[in-house]
């Protein structure tokens, strides 16, 4: 499968239209938003679990990162709240499952090759950046390995640059904005190759945004050559 896979053009999906695609797990349905592969992909998806649903105990050679949008995500180590952003990088292991459901943004085989860091960082955690127009609250949630993840709160009414030097990728949590071509609201996705700034014109309800600034794929991103083809992926 490839979809949306032509990295040098802007891509938007209005997530929230999609029709949820069943996994190889009874209770978890997924919304496709990027995919170069079968069961074993270079993918971005939301992600739905039903209450009690569960993957077996897997690898992720390539990489796994995710975002809980709703309930609480859960594996061996722990529970994972609505708000949380994970990174689990190559070579990771765990048991996914949500004894209540949950929706998580999950992007999996996106790793740079030498990306060994793992990170969780809970709702209000992360390190907070410095006050730029219109934006009335920041966190980064990870800067390293040629990547720049941020969580953001818009003020209402207010017009936001975010520059855009090495690609953009973004999802909007809450309210919405304008970007001079389409309007995004709550799970819309946006992706934009590096040159172009984002000039986002924001709504009567402020906006929240989750957003990565970076390659929109690694020159050394981990090849699936060096991973076993067992790995299943959600």
């Amino acid at each position: 499968m490839r979809l949306n896979d032509d990295l040098s053009v802007r891509t938007l999906v209005h997530a929230d239209r999609l029709d949820w695609a069943p996994s190889p797990a009874p209770g978890v349905d997924r919304r496709m938003l990027f995919r170069i592969g079968e069961e074993k992909a270079r993918a971005t998806s939301i992600v739905r679990y039903a209450p009690g649903s569960a993957f077996a105990r897997h690898a992720h050679a390539g990489g796994e990162e995710f975002l809980v949008l709703a309930g609480t995500f859960q594996d061996e180590t722990g529970d994972f709240p609505v708000g949380t952003y994970v990174r689990n990088p190559p070579g990771s292991a765990h048991a996914p499952a949500s004894a209540d459901g949950c929706v998580i943004l999950v992007k999996l085989w996106q790793f740079a090759a030498h990306d060994d860091v793992q990170v969780v960082r809970r709702s209000v955690e992360g390190e907070v950046a410095p006050a730029r127009p219109g934006v009335d609250e920041a966190r980064i949630l990870f800067n390293g390995a040629g990547e720049r993840v941020m969580l953001e709160q818009w003020q209402a009414g207010a017009t936001v640059e975010v520059a855009n030097e090495r690609g953009l990728e973004l999802l909007v949590l809450g309210g919405g904005f304008d970007d001079g071509t389409d309007r995004l609201k709550p799970w819309s996705w946006l992706r934009m190759p590096a040159g172009t700034p984002l000039m986002a014109a924001v709504g009567p309800e402020g906006a929240q945004v989750w957003y990565k600034a970076a390659p929109l794929l690694h020159d050394d991103v981990v090849p699936f050559e060096q991973s076993p083809d067992a790995e299943r992926d959600r």
